[in-house]
């Protein structure tokens, strides 16, 4: 596990040198909040940072329903009963294994490592512009209907699950990146990813978060060029 902090964020990346996968935790003066879970070997090191920051865990959040973003849920609800579980309302049915669309949805496909081993049941369903402490809920779906991003309204940073990654070059979601093909192997509708980055360029992040790859400080540009490429890409 490789841990590195930017001020109250701290990315925590599991198999960093063959496919990263990354959670976060978010610290305040009152505890710590939990941004997705990883795979299932990820409990251990969640944590033993928890411990180490000696503050209570105050929330666990989850950016979407894939498996590599709920791998060790089950364990850390068991760890930690207490703690309120909160996902979006949209992706809290993929996370009970529902992969049935909407009829106003697009009918892409949903694809991913979808979740059979969890019966939780989420404490609360997110919304857009929902508050967790700082973080505001902003809704971002694409790579699944219901991903959802978390903007820190102290620090401008922002936690965007699978929207983007920066592991073999920043791209949207849906966007092939060969170095690291699997995000857009696992997405849900490409139009709707290349809206969601649009939004979320739209807050003008400090730092980017991802689900695979390296943080990224003053984002703006290299967000440009994502977005461009996604257009460029889809008007084919």
């Amino acid at each position: 596990m490789k841990v590195t902090r930017i001020g109250d964020l701290i990315q925590l990346t599991f198999l960093p040198g063959f496919f990263p996968v990354n959670c976060y935790i978010v610290e305040d003066n009152h505890g710590l909040t939990l941004i997705d879970t990883g795979i299932p070997s990820s409990y251990k090191g969640i944590v033993d940072v928890i411990e180490k920051l000696g503050k209570p865990l105050t929330n666990i959040l989850l950016t979407h329903a894939h498996g590599d973003h709920v791998g060790s849920l089950n364990r850390l609800k068991e760890k930690f009963p207490s703690v309120p579980l909160s996902i979006s309302a949209r992706d809290s049915r993929l996370l009970k294994g529902d992969t049935s669309l909407d009829q106003d949805e697009p009918q892409t496909p949903i694809k991913g490592g979808i979740p059979k081993d969890i019966s939780l049941i989420p404490d609360k369903l997110l919304k857009e512009d929902d508050s967790v402490g700082s973080l505001r809920v902003v809704l971002t779906p694409g790579h699944t209907p219901g991903s959802i991003s978390f903007f820190d309204t102290r620090s401008k940073a922002i936690i965007v699950g699978d929207a983007l990654q920066t592991r073999g070059g920043i791209a949207v979601s849906g966007q092939i990146r060969p170095m690291f093909p699997f995000p857009a192997m696992a997405t849900w509708n490409k139009e709707k990813s290349l809206g969601s980055v649009k939004k979320i360029k739209q807050y003008s992040p400090s730092l980017l978060a991802v689900g695979h790859g390296d943080l990224l400080s003053d984002p703006d540009i290299q967000l440009q060029i994502a977005i461009e490429k996604a257009e460029k890409n889809l008007s084919r």
